[in-house]
């Protein structure tokens, strides 16, 4: 097994004859930068607080701090009694029904809307969801449509069972999100609609069979406003997956791709975070969309972004849209980024920014997108061979932590390595093999293979082998041995990985022989 080549694959690898590998990984990072996004940076359910108009009752942050020591029973017991008031309101036929059920719901929703974790279940078992599907009839006044969503909101925000309850609500929710519907209804729909979809698959899979996608789209065509902003937000919960044909159908929607393009171009940075979080949606899971996105210069609106945003909350999107992109479409690489135009040297010059960044986040997704470029052709490894970004992935190979330096290793892999046609062995780069040994980062590697991660295992044999075949005057198994290099590679000596076992032990066998040494 000694002689069997090791070629370096992107994770979109270098032969497009397993281009579907690109597509698992893109959904794949879809999934995990999902759950990134509801754990920390941006959540996928989100509480209302304050009203849509921005005009929210002033009482509410004051009662939200005056609430931080009372008991949850106390919280609970009022939510059921407001529940059951709410009921006498409905049914109150008399003069001022009306106000009756607007300030019984109001109640209801100021409860709902005090704690970091409201009494949905009180409600609930108070029988707060049909009651509530009945204040959302049609005819009703827009007063009542408003705090009746908002209460749903804040109930669709809680665990996945109480989220779960909302499901006979549903249908007038997306109804409301009509043409019909005032913008300040709709908008607080859709943030209910957006707190369902970003429970999970199951609800997602109800919302997209009762035809939310198409009117939550419209919404989002407009050129600013918060209702735009939060039919993204609601769309990007819609379309994550992991089925791919809500995404296609998304982008083919009249006007959302020319919005798309619009919002990244003008919006505020708010705006263009949660329209970017669309795009990363559409370029993880739907090859159709990839392709619109890509022959729409959206590519060049990414770079731009990058280049003069300083915002986290924006860059995370945005970067990891652009690694999609030229992880999804191989034309990407060779039609768009062709070493020696704007946009090639724009995109260098923005990830070597993000590589700069004192955030973890942003230093691995330019490293994984950095890794599809490098798996391109030899004129797009020397541009990066030749940038500042080389130093830097050197210093993060030994100092980052570990998942960055994985994704370190296959940049400075790919370096390496020429594409070749089938199967065959792959022609080395000798000049970047011997650099970047010089420059220091064969210990990096043979970490890696130290490491339990089978994947990062075998970048770092692949490099060890390159190094080992390469290295000019025989100097490579000198150089892997002083880096004790052969104790690395014996610990696969019984390895349970096979591909492993076969590699490693083929590597000692051919370079570290019993006539190692001898000519010495």
């Amino acid at each position: 097994m000694a002689d069997e080549s090791f070629a370096f694959h992107r994770r979109d690898p270098i032969k497009s004859s397993v281009g579907n590998v690109a597509a698992n990984r893109r959904r794949q990072n879809a999934v995990t930068v999902g759950k990134e996004r509801r754990e920390s940076l941006v959540r996928a359910k989100r509480l209302c607080r304050v009203g849509i108009s921005g005009d929210g009752d002033a009482d509410v942050s004051l009662d939200s701090e005056m609430m931080i020591d009372e008991e949850q029973s106390i919280l609970e017991a009022q939510t059921s009694s407001a529940v059951e008031e709410l009921k006498s309101a409905v049914a109150y036929q008399g003069k001022g029904a009306m106000q009756k059920r607007v300030n019984a719901l109001r109640d209801l929703r100021r409860l709902l809307s005090k704690s970091e974790f409201p009494p949905v279940e009180a409600a609930l078992k108070a029988g707060a969801i049909p009651i509530l599907v009945q204040c959302l009839s049609f005819g009703s006044q827009d007063e009542q449509l408003l705090e009746a969503a908002w209460c749903l909101t804040n109930i669709a925000a809680g665990k996945p069972e109480e989220t779960e309850a909302l499901l006979p609500a549903l249908p007038l929710l997306i109804a409301h999100l009509g043409e019909k519907s005032s913008l300040s209804v709709a908008e607080q729909c859709a943030w209910a609609l957006g707190n369902v979809a970003g429970e999970g698959e199951k609800l997602r899979s109800v919302l997209l069979s009762q035809g939310a996608l198409l009117p939550l789209a419209r919404m989002m065509l407009p050129n600013k406003g918060s209702t735009v902003r939060t039919s993204a937000w609601a769309l990007s919960n819609l379309i994550k997956g992991p089925d791919p044909k809500a995404a296609t159908e998304l982008i083919r929607i009249d006007g959302v791709l020319d919005a798309i393009v619009r919002h990244l171009k003008k919006a505020d940075d708010e705006l263009a975070t949660e329209v970017a979080w669309v795009v990363v949606y559409l370029s993880a899971l739907s090859n159709v969309a990839t392709s619109m996105l890509v022959k729409n210069d959206v590519l060049q609106l990414l770079v731009d972004r990058l280049a003069t945003s300083n915002s986290l909350q924006l860059l995370i999107p945005v970067l990891r849209s652009l690694g999609n992109l030229v992880a999804g479409d191989s034309q990407t690489i060779y039609a768009v980024l062709v070493p020696g135009h704007e946009i090639t040297d724009s995109v260098i010059k923005v990830l070597v920014k993000c590589l700069r960044s004192e955030h973890r986040v942003l230093k691995k997704e330019a490293a994984w997108v950095l890794s599809n470029i490098a798996a391109g052709s030899v004129e797009h490894k020397r541009l990066i061979n030749s940038s500042e970004a080389v130093p830097l992935l050197l210093r993060l190979l030994s100092t980052a932590p570990f998942d960055i330096r994985k994704e370190v290793a296959y940049v400075l892999g790919n370096l390496c390595v020429a594409p070749t046609e089938g199967d065959g062995k792959p022609n080395m780069i000798l000049e970047h093999l011997v650099s970047l040994v010089s420059g220091g980062c064969l210990p990096g590697f043979i970490d890696l293979v130290r490491s339990a991660d089978t994947e990062a295992a075998r970048v770092g044999l692949q490099f060890m082998e390159l190094v080992l075949r390469g290295m000019p005057n025989g100097e490579g198994p000198k150089l892997v041995e002083r880096e004790d290099g052969i104790d690395a590679m014996e610990r696969f000596q019984f390895h349970e990985n096979e591909d492993l076992r076969n590699m490693a032990n083929g590597l000692v066998d051919k370079y570290f022989g019993e006539d190692y040494g001898l000519d010495e």
